[in-house]
Parts: structure tokens; sequence; C-alpha cells
């Protein structure tokens, strides 16, 4: 028998179409693959397989009468634990945070999901309040990479990369400001979207305010597709959510890279590269040019804005952390602690200061995609490092953003920008090709993205963790 764990979601939902396979099937395969292998990497804080199950059965019931609920229906799907969810508490990776009831609200892109048909497994783990690259927080300890448990998955969303990685279920809703759906997804050899700002719907509001986004993670891009269509409604309770047209990404992706100018920026003119990671997006970049794409080198021309950007982390961890005494402090992630005191100190001319920034790289990568329909750089400059760790052993900075130069600044631009896998080193590790577009190119970015995968293997290799 088929194990579905394996299938993407568009495969899964052919199978159900045709009557081969079951939502019921398809739910007890991920609830085993987390029984057999999330005690290796902590991808979830909570399993609701009881649930889950009862979820699948009313989906064949549905599939069976020929009415499914929706573009999802029977898909086993996870909710990183930022994302407010009926029924299950959202910690946050926080012992401050309550894990007492009710939980009478799913946030918008869970309520999507759900409306959808959507199989609800579980919630993946998340470092405190998602404020780092990585995974790992008091509340539920260290989220490892499926590619070799002693090495982490990246984060934020670490334990929605790592679900999916391992075919414990085929979707997840991530979140995103500063790479965090982007970095596991480079690290762990699967697939993230990052949106264009205002397409999905966020509520409650992140602390760290327009840099945040929510994004599909999935293994293959045209689930990512499928996913980002189902949850890019408009929600009256996110006062930033765009009404404008939402190009159905899923309808896009039969367009490939045929005829698109691409900018290929190794570096963004900054950043120090790994010298297999530089070559393995350098031989992906080739392959858009046997794609039809007219691809040539060219760095957008702006500095590094990691002190800008830090400005506007530290001040929001500031503000998360504000209602919280001592006692409270005394248990949360110590690093967490030390950048909100410093973003505490932040005036208002500084924060003002690093918005004018953000404003002017936003210009210029405006102008830069008058002439660029997409730009192409490494998703990561370096693989996956020892687990717990914020940065790799003798990291010449103490914080995560020193060596996500490639991610965050298009969450100052708004910028959808996609991570696709694109090879691995000589120890088997993963490196993600970064795609980005100009504001409300979501749908042009993954279609290149799945041309891309369609003209690759990469995203089909197992982790030895599977055997």
């Amino acid at each position: 028998m088929t194990d579905t764990a394996d299938l993407s979601a568009t495969e899964l939902l052919a199978g159900y179409r045709s009557g081969e396979i079951s939502p019921v099937q398809a739910t007890r395969d991920a609830l085993d693959r987390i029984e057999r292998h999330d005690g290796a990497v902590n991808a979830f804080c909570l399993v609701d397989a009881e649930s889950a199950m009862a979820q699948a059965k009313d989906s064949e019931a549905r599939w069976q009468a020929g009415e499914p609920r929706g573009a999802l229906d029977g898909v086993p799907t996870s909710i990183k634990d930022m994302l407010l969810t009926i029924g299950w508490p959202t910690r946050r990776g926080s012992t401050t945070t309550s894990p007492d009831g009710p939980f009478e609200v799913d946030g918008p892109p869970v309520a999507r999901v759900r409306a959808a048909g959507a199989v609800l497994i579980g919630k993946n783990t998340t470092p405190e309040l998602a404020w780092k690259g990585v995974t790992d927080s008091p509340l539920t300890g260290v989220t490892t990479n499926p590619w070799n448990p002693a090495l982490t998955a990246g984060g934020s969303s670490g334990g929605s990369a790592a679900a999916v990685g391992l075919g414990m279920g085929q979707l997840s809703l991530g979140t995103d400001a500063g790479g965090s759906v982007r970095i596991p997804a480079a690290f762990t050899g699967t697939v993230a979207h990052k949106p264009t700002y205002g397409r999905i719907a966020h509520w409650p509001g992140s602390a760290f305010g327009t840099l945040a986004h929510v994004g599909p993670m999935t293994r293959t891009v045209d689930d990512a597709a499928l996913l980002l269509d189902v949850v890019s409604q408009p929600d009256t309770r996110d006062p930033w959510v765009a009404d404008v047209p939402r190009e159905s990404a899923v309808s896009r992706l039969a367009g490939g890279a045929a005829g698109l100018r691409i900018a290929f920026s190794p570096t963004l003119g900054f950043a120090n590269v790994d010298r297999e990671v530089a070559e393995l997006v350098a031989d992906a970049v080739e392959v858009f040019t046997r794609l039809g794409a007219t691809v040539e080198r060219a760095d957008p021309g702006f500095d590094d804005p990691i002190d800008p950007f830090s400005t506007l982390w530290y001040a929001a961890a500031a503000k998360s952390l504000e209602p919280l005494d001592a006692e409270a402090r005394s248990r949360m992630d110590p690093s967490l602690v030390a950048i909100a005191e410093q973003g505490a100190t932040t005036s208002a001319l500084d924060y003002l200061g690093a918005m004018a920034v953000r404003n002017e790289l936003g210009t210029l990568m405006g102008r830069f995609h008058d002439e660029y329909d997409l730009l192409l750089t490494p998703a990561l400059p370096i693989t996956a490092f020892p687990g717990g760790l914020e940065v790799p052993e003798g990291w010449h900075h103490p914080r995560w953003m020193s060596w996500t130069p490639f991610t965050y600044p298009f969450n100052m631009t708004q910028q959808p920008a996609a991570s696709i896998p694109c090879g691995f080193t000589s120890e088997g590790l993963p490196v993600g090709l970064q795609i980005v577009g100009p504001r409300w190119s979501d749908a042009t970015v993954l279609a290149a993205g799945h041309a891309y995968q369609q003209a690759t293997d990469h995203h089909t290799r197992r982790p030895p963790l599977l055997g």
C-alpha cells in the first residue's frame, strides 16, 4: 500500500477524486510519521490525533458523496504555534503564555484552511515569540533538522519545515518577519513562500508589525501555490490587508519561466557565501536560462540594511515584553530579553530613521523591477549548523540576522520571496535558492519556482531519517 505521507497535497487530492486514496488513510499515515519521527526532530508542540481522525472521517464522507468542502478537503495540515486555532492553546514558545482556554477563535489563515476542509493535525514549534532564525524555546526545547538531527532546522518556522519535510502532514502555515519561512525551508530542503505584504490577512497583529507575513510551507511549489490561493482572502480583522485582486497562483503555474527577465545577484553586493552554496545556486540559475528566461548578473545596489532592520526588530521585541515583569522575564530566552532591553532604549527618531531607510529600499527595489521581472539569490549563505545555537560556533556576530542577509531585506520591502531547494552539499545538507519578485507578483514567483522544480529533482530526495 502507498504511504501517502510521501505524496504531495496535489497528489492526495487527485487520489481522493479518483477514489484510490482516502483522507482517513492519509491522516493515519501522517500521524504515523509523527509518532515514528517527531521524537528525533521535535517539530510539534501539540498533536490532536483524535480530532484529526474525526475530521478525516468527515472528509471521507464528503468525498464519497461527491461534495468536497473546498480546495484542501482531507489534506493533513499543521499550524505554527503563533497562529490562533480553535480548541488549541497558542503558547508562542513561551512559558509566559497561558495553556488555559477557552480557545474559541481561529486567526484568518487558519479559518481559511479549516473552511477549505483541511485536516488540522497539530501545532508546530517556534522559538519564543518567533524572535529568531532558529527554533528552540524555554517551553518546547530544540527543534532539529530531518537531514541531520544534530543540526538546527532553522526558524522561526522550524517546526513547520521539519514537519512537511518528513511527511508529517503535507501543508503547514508559518510566519515570516525576517526570513522565518525561507530560512528553515533552505535548511531542510523544503519550499516556502513569503507573500506580498497584505495578501494574507494576519490577526492579531504581530509585534513585528508590517515586517510580519504568514506564508505556506510545503514540499512542492504547486502545493505552496494551492495553499497560498486558499489563504489569500481579505479579513476585516486585519486593517492592513490589501483589497486588491489576487491572481491565482495555481492558475499561473503553467506559465513557467520562459520570456522572463531575471537578475541574478550571488551576494546582493555585500554578503559572504560559502563556496558550495554559491556553486549550487549558480548551477540553479543556469537552469532558468535553459527554461527560456533571460538571466543577467545584476545587484540591486543597496547596502546591507542590518542596522535599520535590527532597530525595528529590537523595538518590536521591547514592545512584546513590555507587559512582563522581572519574574516572567527570568523564565524567557535570555537573548530575547537582551534585545528587548536594547530595543527599549530606541528613540522615536531612531525608529523613524530606520523606517526611512526601509522606504528608500522599497523605492529602489521598485525601480529595479522595472527592468527585471525576478531576482535570484541564495536563500542563505550557509548550511545548517548545530541545534540550540543562535549563530554558528565562532561566528563573528552574536545575532541571527548576521547569517541571513538575503532574507530580511525583502521583509523590509514587503516583496514576495520564495525558497526552493536547489541541491545538496558534499555533506548531504540542503541548499535553497531564493526567488524574489516585485510586490503582487506572487504568482510569477511561484510559476518560476514550479518550472525550476519540474526541471530538477532536488525536492524528491528523502531525508536520511526516513531511511
